[in-house]
């Protein structure tokens, strides 16, 4: 077990920023560990990889890589040996050989589920009302206003790349299942989870729980940090690649 406190690196989505996982922080800040939003700028996959990378780069000591939405698929492109264990909370993971629009798209979308097109810039931005609707509809208010203030375009350049081998077929991974998400349909989650052997944890929250439900997502990132601090052989080790 190494002696320095493990850090826990989140990654938000598109549509988001750090801010979204700040009922995350505070909990697990108190529980001892170091915590760290990567800014991710959504204008490229690559520009996103490495602003993951170099959030990395600032920690000394062992990582725990926690991943939203879009995210999932950021996470899973580092190639740092820093990192021993993968979160994923109502993720995107992307195969190799795949884009983050493939698993996206791949179920029938939610009756809610909004339409996405980019703007006059090449920017695709969320309705607003699509956040109440769809991305957070268990969200208060206040928190919706607050989502919809801070929200980040992304870029169709982050979703078109295809995935190299992913990080999760060589590391231990969790995943929280969202069964009442209106953005990336249960029954993909449930697939993508399944393909790479994680551990599953389902729960009847919407697509953003790191706002709506903080209490779910941060059991689950407990689990990965301490399994990864007791030091447990991570899949890389017990396989050949």
């Amino acid at each position: 077990m190494s002696s320095q406190p493990m850090n826990i690196v989140l990654a938000h989505g598109a549509w988001a920023d750090g801010s979204s996982w700040a009922k995350i922080i505070a909990p697990l800040k108190a529980k001892g560990f170091n915590l760290i939003a990567a800014p991710l700028p959504l204008t490229s996959f690559r520009d996103d990889v490495a602003a993951l990378d170099r959030t990395i780069e600032r920690v000394a000591g062992q990582v725990v890589l926690v991943g939203h939405a879009y995210a999932g698929a950021v996470i899973a492109a580092t190639r740092s040996d820093k990192v021993k264990a993968l979160v994923y909370v109502a993720a995107l993971a992307p195969d190799e050989g795949e884009t983050v629009a493939d698993v996206f798209y791949r179920a029938k979308p939610h009756a809610l589920a909004p339409a996405l097109a980019p703007d006059v810039h090449g920017l695709i931005y969320l309705p607003e009302a699509a956040f109440a609707t769809a991305f957070a509809q268990n969200a208060s208010a206040e928190e919706l206003a607050v989502l919809a203030a801070v929200q980040r375009p992304i870029s169709p350049a982050c979703i078109t790349v295809a995935m190299q081998r992913p990080l999760w077929k060589d590391l231990p991974t969790w995943f929280l299942v969202a069964e009442e998400d209106r953005m990336i349909p249960p029954e993909t989650q449930h697939f993508m989870a399944t393909r790479m052997k994680g551990r599953v944890r389902s729960h009847l929250v919407d697509h953003t729980p790191i706002v709506t439900a903080p209490g779910v997502v941060v059991d689950i990132i407990l689990d990965a940090a301490r399994e990864a601090m007791d030091g447990a052989p991570t899949r890389q080790a017990a396989q050949t690649r």
